[in-house]
Parts: structure tokens; C-alpha cells; sequence
């Protein structure tokens, strides 16, 4: 075999092996309760010596990390790629988030996923209305209740419709949002919440062309 031929080969494992870890790490961050090697294996499709191939460089660059009934759980290095990455969210999503807050009157924020999670990574306030809602960055809740968390599983769903929600964070504030599309490795939404309700008719055009900016500044 031709040396070229040898560097190619060698090439094309190095790239399954990377996709492999890659898509290992996904389904471990998409299982709650951690995976055995076993279910790992299963899901992947390929043998438990593989699996354990890649989980040996990926603890050892705490990517992953085995607990105490040995199943497989995300490690603490993820979380430290993630604060490194969020100044840039944060960056490329400001300018869409300033003018949907000017323009609907309401505070703007993008909420992306963490930990299963919907997380306020940035937040926006107008700056020309008497009251608004003081939304606190960092500020944790369900996907399952408030027009950000219902978007993002709208847009699991490929749904980019944008969501209405009432009251269902905190009492007396009206919420819309559309989930960001199309970035990969990325849930997320982007919203605005008022004290008083808000004209969907109105606001979900500004929200939803919000998202498809920072979705697009993002990529």
C-alpha cells in the first residue's frame, strides 16, 4: 500500500473516531440519568471496546466522567467550554436583542439550554419606557412553562412559530418568543417579557426576525 494511501486510511479513522466521541457526548448530555456503556454502545451502534476507546481520552480531558455506579455522565470540562462560549453568544446576539427591545417596548432577553434548563444568558432592557420587567441574567426555569422554554421545544420540533405565554413564570407577566434555528449545537430563544399583555400579532414578527438575526450572527 502506497504511503498516500496509508495517510488517508489513518485520516478517515481519526474522522470516524471524532464523530464516534462527538456523538457519544451528545447522548450522554441528553440522558438525565447518565448511560451505562452497554446503552451507550446500543445507541451508537457499535461495540463496548469502542465505547470504552473513547470514553478513556474523553475523562481524561473531563469531557466525561463515570460516577459511582459507573454510568456515564458529562464532566466538568463541558461546563467549562460553555462559559468560554457564552461571551461570544452573548456578543454576537446584543444588537438584535437592543433593537427587539426598543421595538416592542418589552425587555429582550436570549434564554438557552443548560442542564435541561431554560437559562437567561442575556438580557436587554428599553431604554424609553417608564416600567418594565427586571429580567435577572443567569434566571433558571422548565422548558416546559414560559413562552422561552416553550420555544425551544417548539424548535425541537423544527417549529419557528413564536410562543405566547401568561403568568406562567411569575404573575402578571405576558412573554413571546421563537426559538433560534439552524445553529448547530445550539437550543435556544430568543423573547420579550412586559407587565402588561402583549399584541402577538405585533410582537411575534419582531421576535421571530430577532431569532433569524442572532441565529445568523451566531453561525
Amino acid at each position: 500500500m502506497a504511503s498516500t494511501d496509508v495517510v488517508a486510511g489513518r485520516g478517515g479513522e481519526t474522522a470516524q473516531t471524532l464523530d464516534r466521541g462527538l456523538r457519544l457526548l451528545h447522548l450522554v448530555a441528553d440522558a438525565p440519568g447518565g448511560l451505562t456503556v452497554t446503552e451507550a454502545a446500543t445507541r451508537l451502534g457499535i461495540g463496548r471496546a469502542a465505547i470504552y476507546r473513547l470514553v478513556g481520552p474523553l475523562t481524561g480531558h473531563g469531557m466525561l466522567r463515570r460516577d459511582a455506579d459507573g454510568r456515564l455522565r458529562l464532566g466538568a470540562g463541558v461546563l467549562h467550554l460553555a462559559r468560554r462560549a457564552q461571551p461570544l453568544l452573548a456578543e454576537g446576539a446584543l444588537p438584535a436583542l437592543r433593537r427587539l427591545a426598543e421595538q416592542a417596548g418589552a425587555t429582550a432577553h436570549l434564554t438557552v439550554v443548560e442542564g435541561g434548563e431554560g437559562v437567561a444568558l442575556v438580557v436587554v432592557e428599553p431604554s424609553w419606557t417608564s416600567f418594565h420587567v427586571a429580567y435577572r441574567t443567569g434566571a433558571r426555569h422548565p422548558l416546559d412553562r414560559g413562552a422561552a422554554g416553550r420555544a425551544i421545544l417548539a424548535g425541537r420540533a423544527g417549529v419557528a412559530e413564536p410562543v405566547s405565554s401568561s403568568g406562567e413564570l411569575q404573575s402578571g407577566a405576558y412573554g413571546v418568543a421563537a426559538p433560534v434555528l439552524g445553529v448547530p449545537g445550539l437550543e435556544a430563544s430568543v423573547g420579550v417579557v412586559a407587565l402588561a399583555p402583549l399584541d402577538v400579532e405585533l410582537v411575534g414578527p419582531q421576535v421571530r426576525a430577532a431569532a433569524t438575526a442572532v441565529a445568523v450572527a451566531l453561525r
